[in-house]
Order: C-alpha cells, then structure tokens, then sequence
C-alpha cells in the first residue's frame, strides 16, 4: 500500500463486533480477564488500549517502522527515547532544536548525569568530532526549529553506525508524508503529534516509532512503567489526523511555498528561510532527503521587537499562537515563546534574533494569507 491508502487502513479493519468503520473510542480503564492469571488481549489502559494499539500500527506503517508507541505530550516522547540512557552516558545534538528539547535536556536530563555537547548540525564531521568515549546517543532534528536547517541525514546515520551510536530524529516539521528517516539510517523518530499528525490543534500528543525489536522492548517498558500515555479518545481524534495527513501536506506544502516566495520578493522583510526556496543554502540535500519542503517558514523583520508588535497587530487571519502544523495558520516569535527558555546569548548564538517570525502555513485559500501578511507588513513599516 501507498502512504495515502496506509493512513486510512492501516490497523483500522471494521469492528469485528458491530461492523463500524471507523475504530471504536475503547473509553474505559480496564479489561475483564478470562480467569486468575489469564488476561485477554489487553487488561489495563496504561498498558495498551484497542484505540491506542490501532493507531500506534498506523503511525509505525507511516514512518515505515514496526513499532510505535504513543505519548502524553511530544516531550514525554521524548524524554521515553531518552529513557535507554544512564548516567555518564554522553549525547552529541544538533545546536538547533525546539526549546522545550533543549530545556529537558539541560534541566532534566542533565541532573540525571547525562552530559550533552551542541554541535553545527549542518556539518556531519561536527557529530563525529563531537564523539567521545561513553557517548551512546546521537540527537538531530530535521528541519530544525525554527530555522530550518537541514541534518544530512545519511551521512550522520552513516557515522553513528560506524561508532555503534543510537540516533534519534525528531521528525515533527516535516512529518512522515515528507520525510521518513527510518528509511534513511535512523535508529528512533520522535513526534510531536500536535502538529500535523493530529493537524487540527485539538490534541496534546507525542510518538516514537523504531524498527528494533530490542529497543522497541525497552521503550514499551518505559512507556507502561512511567504511564505518560494518551487516553483513548486523544489516540482517537490523532488517528482521525493520520487519516487526512496525505492531502493535508500536500495543501500546506502549495500554500507555504507561494508565500515563500511572495515573502522572498518583499523589502521590509530580511532572510527568508524555506527549504523549498533555492535561496536555502541546503535546497539540493531538501531535494535529496524529503519528498517535500513542509510548511514552516521563517524570516526577519528590520526593527526587532517593536517591529513584531506592530506586526503581530496587523494580523486578522494568521493567528499569534504557539505550536503549528494545524489546519489554520500561525505566527511565532521564537524568541519569548518556542525558545523563550534559551538564554539571551544562547539564542543569538544559534542565530534566533528578537526580530525572528516563523509562519506555520494552514491549509486556507492562500491568497487571503498574502493579503493578510501585506496588510501586516505595512503596518509594521508605519
């Protein structure tokens, strides 16, 4: 089966009992057992729960993995990839990464005793410079949040392999319609399926899915022992999103690169990032490693912070919100909101300044979202 054709029937055949269609919300806590000792097929819904299981198969089939597992929140996904680590073992990360990553791994991982080393993730001999001798986990994330640098996903892949390094990728911004790096060497991808896997900012929602047996094991233990699971009817409505991912990311993608290149061709704006742009200075390894640009955006405006208040008033359609990936598009300011946690100092190193904007691109008729951006941008320059 193609993508669109596993998104609708993968793990959901009709309910054996009543015929329906679409699989059931199992809205309850436990299962009868059929004697002392004898479970059925699922007994407790931190455990697994029929809802939860069918969409898991759907999002590992997505992903081209075997094993899914799904979470409470994107970061309780992961901190469970985090969850095979010990202290003194040693991490080398992509510098560019959501802040709500860089927090748990500073302010939570950290005090566990695992140390941490930020590298330029466009270079991969940055990963393998970086390589010590206890280091047992390699992070990227690509595109990374918000400014759209690409990790060469083979050739990382390629060295982790080499030193018998686990490497993970958060593969949010592009989803698995775009991109599927299991595919391409990674050995865990991690989701924050708030975004376009759910697609409709309804639902709270994180996801791992591996193709190793082995650490597939010993994240499913993490993921019952901890209990950071979703209740079924968030596990519901997320696979109702995998559903219409396929057509949804097509719309996103046609929308986000008409408004990249308007944006491109605007002087009150500086440094459009899109790695659909052939101005993105990693456009031919997009090419190469996606079967798609996404839908985020990113740009900066002359002016700094005052400039994206005035911005931000001019707006009537884009909506001022955290996260992105929904069916309506937002406007972020990364700098007091996704990466409000960095450092002043931390923030201009990655190169994240107070005039920073990022657009997630919806899915409405893409000449209200340019007339609602020229509406605001003048506004900016009043």
């Amino acid at each position: 089966m193609k993508f669109a054709t596993k998104a609708i029937r993968v793990g959901q055949e009709p309910d054996p009992t009543t015929g329906a269609v679409n699989v059931p919300i199992y809205q309850t806590a436990n299962f009868v057992f059929r004697d002392v000792g004898q479970p059925n097929a699922f007994e407790y819904s931190r455990s697994g729960n029929p809802t939860r299981s069918a969409y898991e198969k759907c999002l590992a089939a997505l992903e081209e993995g075997k094993y899914g597992l799904a979470f409470g929140s994107g970061m309780a996904a992961v901190d469970a990839a985090l969850s095979v680590l010990r202290p003194g073992d040693h991490i080398v990360s992509s510098e560019n990464i959501y802040g709500g990553t860089f927090r748990l791994f500073e302010g939570v991982a950290a005090g566990r005793g695992i140390r941490l080393t930020y590298v330029d993730g466009t270079q991969p001999e940055a990963f393998e410079a970086a390589i010590e001798e206890n280091t047992k986990m390699i992070w990227i994330e690509t595109p990374a949040n918000p400014l759209l640098q690409l990790v060469d996903v083979r050739a990382v892949a390629a060295i982790a392999k080499r030193y018998h390094i686990l490497l993970a990728a958060d593969n949010t911004f592009s989803s698995p319609f775009f991109q599927r790096p299991l595919t391409q060497g990674v050995d865990v991808v991690i989701h924050s399926t708030t975004k376009y896997i759910s697609g409709h900012s309804d639902v709270i929602g994180g996801a791992v899915v591996t193709g190793d047996a082995a650490l597939h094991e010993r994240l499913a233990y993490y993921q019952n022992t901890v209990g950071a699971v979703p209740g079924p009817f968030d596990c519901w409505l997320s696979l109702r999103g995998l559903k219409t991912l396929a057509v949804r990311m097509k719309k996103h993608e046609e929308n986000a690169l008409a408004v990249a290149r308007w944006l491109a061709a605007q002087t009150t704006v500086e440094g459009v990032i899109y790695p659909g742009l052939p101005s993105h200075p990693q456009y031919a390894l997009a090419k190469d490693q996606m079967d798609g640009f996404g839908a985020i955006i990113t740009f900066r405006l002359p002016g700094g912070l005052k400039a994206v208040e005035r911005f931000a008033k001019g707006l009537d359609i884009f909506l001022f919100a955290e996260s992105l990936g929904g069916v309506e598009s937002l406007v972020c300011h990364p700098w007091t909101m996704s990466h409000g946690v960095m450092s002043p100092d931390d923030k201009q190193k990655i190169g994240i300044t107070e005039g920073t904007i990022r657009l997630s691109i919806g899915i409405e008729d893409v000449d209200d979202l340019i007339a609602d951006l020229e509406k605001a941008l003048k506004q900016t320059a009043l």
